[in-house]
């Protein structure tokens, strides 16, 4: 179902394949997306910069600057514009390296059409989504949520978090005490239908261990349920 015009979402496409470029441009436009584009990471980082965009798509092999450079130092600019990054099929590393330096999503190239607007509707989706009444700031330990800034701290000093990271802290802050599934984290956080890429979940819920807990081989906020899912605990007993 293509967007309200009166309503434009803008989308940054990434890459250096002129081809994909035209492809992927003319796809999102006509689901109603504004689309604009940069070849190469220097480019990319001054666009994005503005933070006048809903989402970016970034390739990882780029000229001048490579997708990780991009998404760090946006990150580092504190830019919370959610990113999915495309990675080479296969490349583990890369898709790893992609949820440290603070992208939401990844897709492996090659991939079908229908996929990748899933993934671009999902995570527009779910960042978008009304919370509803809550207070302004949360603490758990060392740590400091304010959901207005979309801002976390960990002992008064900033952590660098990805849309995703946030949204799913957000999550487990909200089910606090209870057990969820990967299945429900995908549904609600990802808003996938299909009980797919759990170990997506897996990822992201590592990366808020590595950023969040004292000791992250042992922690004691975010528990994993065996055969089960995670809960979040406040204040460890």
């Amino acid at each position: 179902m293509k967007r309200r015009a009166s309503l434009p979402l803008r989308i940054l496409l990434v890459e250096d394949e002129t081809g994909l470029v035209l492809t992927l441009t003319d796809l999102l436009r006509s689901e109603g997306y504004q689309v604009e584009s940069a070849g190469d990471g220097e480019d990319a980082l001054e666009l994005a910069s503005s933070g006048s965009f809903n989402l970016i798509i970034l390739d990882v092999m780029l000229p001048r600057k490579d997708g990780f450079e991009v998404c760090r130092a946006l990150r580092r600019r504190s830019i919370h514009t959610p990113i999915i990054m495309l990675t080479a099929r296969g490349q583990v590393a890369d898709k790893v390296t992609g949820l440290k330096v603070g992208a939401d999503d990844y897709l492996a190239k090659p991939f079908e059409s229908s996929e990748l607007l899933a993934r671009v509707e999902a995570l527009l989706r779910r960042v978008s989504a009304p919370r509803g009444n809550r207070e302004e700031t949360y603490r758990f330990g060392s740590v400091r949520v304010d959901f207005r800034r979309t801002a976390v701290e960990r002992s008064a000093k900033p952590v660098e978090m990805s849309a995703r990271e946030f949204e799913l802290l957000t999550y487990f802050i909200e089910q606090q005490g209870n057990t969820v599934s990967r299945e429900e984290l995908l549904r609600q956080v990802w808003g996938y239908d299909a009980a797919t890429l759990t170990r997506t979940v897996d990822a992201h819920v590592w990366m808020l261990r590595q950023k969040l807990e004292e000791d992250p081989q042992n922690p004691r906020h975010f528990i994993t349920v065996r055969g089960l899912g995670y809960k979040f605990i406040e204040s460890p007993a």
